[in-house]
């Protein structure tokens, strides 16, 4: 392919795909034809044609989009390399994959695109569909950002305020998982012309009735862009549900098909990957960009600290009372997936501080030495502080120690509300105060800045290396200019085991029966 005084694409094609072009595209002409069936062919650089030559040739080197010739990337700051690149690869596609990391710009690389598509009037609204609790603080925020000069709009609150600003004037509509179902009738009657799925892997089950509401809205016309930065994170039987929302003819009919093409079953409930399994999950997920941060972001490195806490000898006791209980349990039985992850979110509590009975109970336990050494790790560093905590009840002990001992602290969980969370991760990243964020993962793990902070804490680990990766790139992503440090916070056998994991970004799903074993017999 080459480029041709900034107007026109030559290319080679063989006899089938010529004539194909030549068909369908009006602005194209063979210029030589060879004896061997090669064809040299002119095609016009415009954004309606090299939109068609990536549907027509199935490429899987994208065609270079005009936005690099006609747009002025409006906003506050300018693009990185590889927020270009995206979205240029973005405004190509109709259909496509968004694999960034996270951390790496993908929701302004998205906006961009948008934007570029809305002025050469290919599209005129935009549904943007994420978790609740980035409606506010990363998409509303980022369209601010990078292009204030267009309408926007949160939908959320009761079925009749959804429908009035579906209905409304609004060129970008941010709602969430969830509140779609709620007005599926009026999103589709929009006929919105680009859906943007944020966290994607929201929608790998094609078994939930989030799945099936989004693939009624999803027309044949209808441009849909899938991002996530874990795709697949969990098993190659994921790509399905992605895939068939995005590009259905990639993958069977039905489910069960594509689980025997990737999958391999050992057992009676036991599947493991086919050696080919890569391979099929990425000719599914096409077409696709992914910029790993390494990749493309001069950040500066992240370092890593392990605290050891003694446990009180109340946790102690319960923590071996409880190991011994499951070792009886467990004795001459087949461990299952789902006992053996019950097993260690039990221990996992004990040595937070915290654990939850059968009977819905709460046991707390004497936690001031691990309370101290989070205190000295935040003394350390005179920049913001990010303290997960994993468990509901632990979170508010911390947040009260915090603030009896004069350190500024705000708290997010699963009771905070979406707008809740946009002002207090607003105040954290303009204002002085609060110090330290003391975070619930699930309620902050994606698509929310936060690079005021330099340092991380985990209280105590979390279960999925997902989510692990998660929570470090709150900080470590565009905008973060200092060094960074995080802290593990370890006190009993799981938790330095769990640790270990998720640095190795072991996958938890597949090793923690083993795992499980492991720490009963230590």
């Amino acid at each position: 392919m080459e480029l041709l005084n900034n107007k026109i694409l030559k290319l080679k094609l063989r006899d089938t795909s010529t004539q194909l072009i030549t068909n369908r595209i009006e602005k194209s002409e063979v210029i030589s034809r060879t004896e061997d069936g090669v064809n040299e062919v002119l095609v016009y650089w415009g954004i309606d044609e090299v939109t068609e030559l990536n549907d027509l040739l199935n490429l899987t080197k994208n065609l270079p989009s005009p936005i690099t010739k006609e747009y002025k990337w409006p906003g506050l700051y300018k693009p990185f390399d590889h927020q270009r690149i995206t979205s240029e690869f973005l405004s190509v596609n109709r259909r496509g994959f968004c694999f960034n990391e996270a951390g790496t710009g993908k929701t302004s690389s998205a906006l961009w695109a948008a934007d570029y598509l809305m002025n050469k009037g290919k599209v005129k609204r935009v549904l943007i569909i994420c978790p609740l609790s980035i409606m506010y603080s990363a998409w509303q925020a980022d369209i601010f950002n990078t292009c204030m000069h267009r309408t926007s709009q949160v939908c959320h609150g009761s079925k009749e305020k959804r429908q009035i600003i579906v209905n409304g004037n609004y060129e970008f509509i941010i709602i969430n998982y969830d509140g779609v179902a709620i007005i599926k009738d009026e999103i589709k009657e929009a006929d919105f012309d680009l859906i943007i799925v944020d966290e994607a892997n929201a929608y790998k089950s094609t078994t939930t009735s989030r799945w099936k509401t989004l693939s009624k809205i999803v027309r044949y016309h209808t441009r849909i862009w899938m991002m996530t930065g874990t795709p697949a994170s969990q098993s190659p039987e994921d790509a399905y549900g992605l895939a068939k929302l995005v590009c259905p003819d990639r993958v069977p009919k039905f489910k069960t098909a594509w689980r025997d093409k990737v999958m391999h079953q050992i057992s009676r409930f036991k599947w493991i990957p086919r050696p080919t399994s890569k391979e099929e999950v990425f000719k599914a997920l096409t077409p696709a960009i992914r910029f790993a941060k390494d990749e493309c972001l001069d950040l500066p490195d992240v370092m890593y600290q392990t605290r050891d806490v003694e446990l009180t000898a109340q946790a102690n006791k319960y923590y071996k009372q409880l190991k011994n209980q499951m070792l009886i349990e467990t004795s001459g039985e087949q461990i299952s997936a789902v006992n053996a992850a019950a097993g260690m979110n039990k221990l996992l509590q004990i040595s937070g501080g915290a654990v939850y009975t059968d009977t819905k109970q709460t046991i707390t336990f004497d936690i001031k030495p691990r309370l101290n050494t989070l205190k000295e790790s935040i003394e350390e560093t005179s920049h913001k502080v990010l303290v997960f905590v994993p468990y509901r009840h632990t979170i508010t002990i911390v947040s009260e120690f915090l603030t009896n001992n004069n350190i500024s602290n705000d708290l997010i969980h699963g009771d905070v509300t979406a707008r809740e969370r946009a002002n207090i991760i607003s105040r954290f990243q303009t204002a002085d105060e609060p110090r330290v964020l003391v975070i619930q993962p699930q309620s902050a793990s994606h698509g929310v800045t936060l690079t005021k902070a330099n340092v991380v804490v985990f209280w105590s680990p979390v279960m999925s290396v997902e989510v692990y990766l998660q929570c470090i790139a709150r900080m470590d992503r565009v905008g973060q200019k200092n060094k960074m440090t995080v802290v593990h916070l370890q006190g009993s056998p799981v938790e330095k085991r769990m640790y270990a994991m998720l640095r190795g970004k072991v996958d938890q799903h597949t090793k923690l029966v083993d795992l499980y074993r492991e720490v009963l017999e230590e």
